[in-house]
């Protein structure tokens, strides 16, 4: 699933209506995966989706010694046969920011860790600063040369830190401190955690490996230091953000779709907005222990104001799907985004479809239109990409989206789950 010069076609003016289920959570898979180099016993995790992120993240853990396999009922079955490496090269890091998220477990394993800077989306600049910090209070020393970062520690030593940034708490940067701090000597503390659900799962499974971690989905982690950790097997959890995407599309499509195993626990925010909106949400029972929700489009929605937020808020990454929905609600609607102020590369080609939206530093003014009209667009990111299906769904005529790799870095066949749902989309 490398960069391929695919296109997505979207037909617009299909109503969506039936089922579809989540697919396991991204940014809680590739932590739990990278957390498999704290052992060397053999670690199941179920439930991993199948994306190029994946695909690069189980690369670099070949690359650092270890076996790793996906297997089609998407178990992913990782043991370190081989201790020694530990570089993680650009080749392979460059295509993926979360790659950073080894650090931890190699300085805590290995003592050493040479990390190429990473790379990821372009959703501006989000630094590295915070990982780096960390690890320093945990004693390793820290050089960055010709785009690598050195590492070492002979023995890391807990302590009390403060992880806080000018965006607030760092979701990734809070688990590789925490993956690192498992085998420190003594008692960690990361005041001014991330609370956010992907931490929550990735504690769990540190804990089943035999980590002594409490306090993870607060903002005061307490990380006892353990002499070793042992192989374990965990099941991801839902992945909110597609969750919250699939219900943007009921939403926009005059659809009728439940979503089968979404915590809605974890998208409390995201539903209430919802209901602002005017969508009607209902919960069903749960079927073979999955949660279940009923998204319905309404006929008149209102606009709102949106801001995002560390969780429990609005989260940044369902940002630009929602943007898509009010692009075409009467009124005037404004989102702002806290968490990173440059995100807003889908405005450009949101209003090439004939959405009104202006940018005001971090805030975006979205003016409702009464339709939008199919267009050939850009795919710059990950959830811009998602933005633009969406608008194409809804879009008069054809919209074919360029540059889709980004969206397979983290979406499970959306477009196969789409089309079941009543879409027409194809790739070309």
């Amino acid at each position: 699933m490398g960069e391929k010069l695919e296109t997505m076609i979207v037909e617009g003016g299909h109503r969506l209506e039936g089922e579809v289920q989540i697919s396991g959570s991204k940014n809680a898979a590739l932590p739990i995966l990278a957390a498999a180099l704290l052992t060397n016993e053999q670690c199941v995790i179920e439930h991993v989706p199948f994306l190029s992120d994946i695909v690069e993240m189980l690369a670099i853990l070949r690359c650092l010694g270890c076996e790793a396999e996906h297997r089609s009922d998407g178990s992913v079955v990782v043991q370190a046969k081989d201790e020694k490496p530990i570089t993680a090269p650009y080749e392979l890091v460059r295509k993926m920011r979360a790659s950073i998220c080894v650090l931890g477990p190699l300085l805590a394993r290995r003592k050493r860790a040479k990390i190429s800077m990473p790379g990821g989306c372009v959703i501006g600049v989000r630094p590295i600063d915070l990982h780096l910090k960390g690890m320093a209070a945990l004693g390793a020393s820290l050089d960055i040369e010709h785009g690598y970062i050195h590492a070492e520690a002979l023995e890391l030593k807990g302590c009390e830190m403060f992880l806080g940034g000018a965006f607030g708490s760092t979701v990734l940067g809070t688990g590789n401190v925490m993956m690192a701090a498992t085998l420190a000597k003594g008692t960690t503390v990361i005041e001014n955690a991330a609370c956010e659900p992907e931490v929550q799962d990735l504690a769990m499974f540190l804990n089943t490996m035999g980590a002594k971690i409490s306090g993870a989905g607060t903002h005061r982690i307490v990380i006892e230091g353990v002499e070793e950790l042992h192989g374990a097997k965990h099941r991801v959890i839902p992945d909110r953000i597609e969750a919250g995407t699939f219900m943007a599309a009921a939403a926009l499509s005059d659809g009728d779709i439940i979503i089968k195993d979404a915590r809605l626990d974890h998208l409390m925010a995201v539903l209430d907005k919802l209901s602002e909106i005017g969508v009607r949400v209902k919960r069903l029972a749960p079927e073979n222990g999955l949660e279940r929700v009923r998204i319905i489009a309404a006929k008149n929605y209102k606009a709102c104001d949106l801001i995002t937020l560390p969780f429990p808020g609005f989260p940044t990454d369902l940002q630009a799907q929602f943007a898509t929905i009010l692009c075409l609600v009467p009124g005037i609607s404004l989102i702002t985004e806290k968490i990173y102020p440059d995100r807003f590369m889908h405005v450009a080609e949101l209003n090439r479809l004939g959405a009104n939206i202006r940018k005001e530093s971090s805030t975006i003014i979205v003016q409702g239109v009464d339709f939008l009209s199919g267009a050939p667009v850009m795919a710059t990111d990950l959830r811009a990409s998602a933005a633009l299906v969406l608008a194409g769904l809804v879009a008069r005529g054809e919209t074919t989206i360029e540059q889709i790799y980004h969206l397979d870095r983290g979406y499970d066949r959306i477009d196969d789950k789409l089309r079941a749902l009543g879409a027409q989309i194809r790739r070309a």
